[in-house]
């Protein structure tokens, strides 16, 4: 049997290897779209447009503007009039906040009082206008923190609020999106690979001759997925080696605890590609039925939303994804240095889910024999 399979993986190497362009396909996206992704996909704000309408001129109204111009992640772009001038540029989408510092400012701090400042944000996209609000939070603390020293008279607080990150003590988005970016790179190549395995030998109207060879179905199955496991492993070290050695995201796990998940997790990503590929007449039809499960599963799997945050309903669609799980897997071992024992939870939901599928996949394959 596995002489059979053997010279069935051998076929389905030179058919994906054979052509040029089926080889670029194969290795340039990946690197191509990891560093697109880890470039372009971050939650970090750099460059924050803002402008200032500052009714107190005195000395320290201009120390607190000054820490805003002094910092590198705002830009000022404007000084207003008024707020109106300030609201209508907001919405033109060409500021993205409003520093505005009252008449009595100054005035309020010397005589020890609070002395309020307002910010008006673009609230349009929830997640850049938290960002944005808590950089502006850590700019006012600053300078409270420097009045409370340099004056006396005024009382620091009695308690003391330290802030300390575990597993990302920067707090750098990237540390959570491009391991991220490596379970989604690695569900396009394996779904893609194996998706369009079985579609492309009716298009090409090789089928006939597979139903005519001396192997039978379960074979013809393992040797279409052996060639999408062993591609996708290489493909996974690849886009890990860029995330390691080229965004130096911190790889403090084990290896073979994350090549456990990539094998488990290509194991049950490779068995719905096969069952889409059995169901499929066309290779356009493969394509479209991979994307069909792909874009569902990104969304459910907490790539860019906690599932937490999700109706019940969809929490409990998203024990059907395999990329849920693997994601916990792939962020556990980069940041966590998450153990064989941590990860079993997800590792035996993707066992099963890969068993599953494979099963379905075998069962439809030899209905549309029949």
């Amino acid at each position: 049997m596995w002489q059979r399979v053997f010279h069935l993986m051998l076929k389905e190497f030179l058919a994906l290897l054979k052509d040029p362009a089926s080889r670029a396909v194969l290795v340039l996206p990946p690197i191509i779209q990891t560093i697109i992704f880890g470039y372009a996909a971050t939650l970090d704000l750099s460059h924050i447009r803002y402008g200032v309408y500052a009714e107190d001129r005195a000395a320290p109204a201009r120390e607190l503007l000054a820490r805003f111009a002094g910092s590198p992640t705002f830009t000022q772009r404007v000084h207003l009039d008024s707020l109106e001038q300030g609201r209508a540029l907001i919405d033109r989408g060409e500021l993205l906040l409003v520093v505005h510092i009252g008449p009595r400012f100054s005035e309020r701090l010397l005589r020890h009082r609070p002395a309020p400042v307002q910010v008006i944000i673009d609230g349009r996209n929830s997640n850049t206008a938290v960002i944005a609000q808590g950089y502006v939070h850590e700019i006012v603390d600053r300078f409270n923190a420097r009045w409370i020293a340099e004056h006396a008279g005024w009382q620091p607080p009695l308690a003391h609020l330290v802030i300390r990150a575990w597993f990302n003590p920067n707090l750098e988005s990237r540390w959570f999106i491009i391991p991220g970016i490596i379970g989604l790179l690695l569900q396009v190549v394996a779904m893609l690979v194996a998706g369009l395995s079985i579609a492309r030998e009716r298009e090409s109207g090789t089928f006939d001759q597979l139903l005519v060879a001396p192997v039978r179905p379960f074979e013809i199955l393992l040797g279409k997925a052996l060639p999408g496991f062993l591609v996708g492993l290489a493909e996974g070290t690849l886009i890990v080696l860029i995330a390691v050695l080229w965004f130096q995201i911190p790889l403090v796990g084990r290896l073979a605890v994350l090549y456990a998940g990539m094998a488990l997790f290509l194991f049950a990503t490779i068995g719905v590609g096969l069952a889409i590929s059995s169901l499929a007449v066309t290779m356009q039809q493969g394509l479209l039925g991979a994307f069909l499960f792909m874009v569902p599963s990104v969304l459910l799997s907490g790539f860019a939303t906690p599932i937490a945050n999700m109706p019940v309903i969809v929490q409990y669609l998203t024990l059907l994804n395999p990329l849920r799980y693997f994601m916990d897997i792939l962020r556990g071992v980069f940041l966590e240095d998450a153990s064989l024992h941590l990860l079993v939870g997800q590792f035996w939901p993707l066992l099963v889910i890969g068993l599953v599928n494979l099963a379905m996949a075998g069962w439809m394959f030899r209905h549309r024999l029949h």
